[in-house]
């Protein structure tokens, strides 16, 4: 990584602080937490809006890296997708500020088009899990894994508002997501207490 990289890289991560903070941060508020002049910023990125859809991007990476190291080497169509959406609310839980403030900016169709690769590994997951018989939701694959995206913003939105706690959160997106897959109740409840339990260990 060359130094403007990583001056880059820490402007972001003080700025995303920021923007959690204060959600209404103007680029002078970021400059002075990041400790150098506006002009500074401005160098890296040209507006707020700029900088915001870069923290964006920055999430989709995240979470498309967290999608991946969740299904990584479960080959139970079910534990891999309760595994998945587990390890990407993780992720989805530090940013779930910044996709509301995105929205201001960048649109959900911007933010939509970022997710389309974690999109596109849940379909080819939910599609083997339906061709094999694990899952009996008469939404084909494409539609189905839709729901699971909308239902991730909408458990973001509910935390945001207080209605749900970030933990129970997570929880509630892994187990939806099985349900609604068309996953017995009770075996997914049990497959999410478990791998709950196993994350917490390590």
């Amino acid at each position: 990584m060359t130094r403007a990289d990583a001056n880059r890289r820490r402007l972001m991560d003080l700025a995303l602080a920021e923007l959690l903070r204060d959600p209404d941060a103007s680029m002078d508020q970021i400059a002075r937490a990041a400790g150098v002049v506006r002009r500074t910023v401005y160098g890296h990125f040209p507006s707020r809006d700029a900088l915001i859809a870069a923290l964006v991007d920055d999430a989709a990476d995240a979470v498309a890296q967290a999608h991946s190291r969740g299904r990584e080497g479960v080959d139970d169509p079910a534990e891999a997708l309760a595994k998945a959406t587990l390890t990407v609310w993780e992720i989805a839980d530090r940013y779930r500020l910044l996709v509301s403030l995105a929205q201001r900016s960048i649109t959900m169709e911007g933010i939509k088009q970022r997710l389309a690769p974690v999109r596109e590994q849940c379909v080819a997951l939910l599609r083997r899990g339906q061709e094999e018989g694990v899952f009996r939701s008469p939404l084909p694959p494409a539609a189905l894994a839709q729901v699971h995206e909308q239902t991730l913003f909408a458990l973001m939105e509910a935390v945001n508002d207080g209605v749900l706690h970030p933990r129970e959160a997570g929880r509630s997106a892994a187990l939806t997501a099985l349900l609604s897959a068309g996953y017995p109740v009770e075996r997914g409840a049990a497959l999410v207490t478990e791998l709950v339990a196993a994350l917490a260990e390590g």
